[in-house]
């Protein structure tokens, strides 16, 4: 008796808890979704009407596309570059037991850990000290640093669960490294690489500490630019456009889970 209470009450706070934090998550996100389809001039929740006016209003916002071009313009610089460094760094990582290999894994990962605000102010000093301007391979550069780690830490994943004696079989065919790595290593790791990817890639089209250190006027990123619009003038279209980042992001998370198994490597 006194165990099926305390699987019960352990059960009841444990549901509650998780209740908490999904309402804690998707709470804000619904909230925002909603607001996107507000047809009332001021932003206010719950909407007095509906309407998709907002939405119609995004083809004619130039400075807003402006933004979102130059966001998606380093997002997918970023991403090329860190699949090459990632996958280059994992494969090394991964064949290496030493403390070297550690260590080198230790370092591609502390991004993650250094504040971004901190890199941030240090990165534009570095490239102030190197007589670099802001710009978008400024951008690019920061993004890559910071986005590394996500396409190293799943690609690393991808690699522990490949079988060994794939790659000795063939080699002993005659193989290349170089033929092996591409007919039989990148198809059965890139489920892990394509996670990795669309992971660096949501995180640099989202990144605001760094950018905000590495922007100039001709470079300002989307969500830096949302910030200003709806602390300057609570303009509705930020409420629409983060409607369409939000269906986009979904759909893209669903595409990736059946393409590559997204959530095998979030665990």
């Amino acid at each position: 008796m006194l165990r099926d209470w305390q699987t019960l009450s352990f059960n009841t706070v444990f549901g509650l808890l998780s209740l908490i934090c999904v309402i804690a998550l998707a709470g804000p996100t619904l909230v925002i979704l909603i607001l996107s389809f507000t047809g009332e001039e001021a932003l206010h929740f719950p909407p007095a009407s509906y309407s998709l006016r907002w939405y119609a209003a995004l083809i004619d916002a130039n400075e807003l596309q402006a933004a979102l071009w130059v966001s998606l313009k380093v997002a997918v610089i970023s991403v090329s570059a860190c699949v090459v460094l990632g996958v280059a760094a994992a494969l090394g990582i991964a064949r290496s037991e030493g403390p070297v290999a550690r260590g080198l894994e230790t370092l591609f990962m502390s991004p993650l850990i250094l504040p971004a605000l901190a890199f941030g102010f240090a990165a534009l000093m570095l490239f102030s000290m190197l007589g670099m301007r802001p710009s978008t391979l400024t951008l690019a550069i920061g993004h890559i640093v910071v986005c590394v780690p996500f396409v190293l830490r799943t690609t690393l994943a991808s690699l522990a669960q490949l079988d060994p004696t794939l790659l000795d079989a063939s080699r002993s065919l005659g193989a290349s490294r170089l033929h092996t790595f591409r007919t039989v290593t990148l198809p059965l790791i890139s489920p892990g690489v394509a996670s990795g990817a669309f992971i660096a890639f949501m995180a640099s089209f989202d990144n605001v500490p760094v950018s905000l250190f590495l922007q100039d006027a001709r470079t300002q990123v989307l969500p830096i630019y949302l910030w200003d619009i709806i602390q300057n003038q609570l303009d509705s279209r930020a409420a629409s456009a983060c409607g369409v980042i939000i269906i986009a992001t979904v759909l893209m998370m669903v595409l990736m889970e059946r393409v590559a198994g997204f959530s095998r490597f979030m665990k």
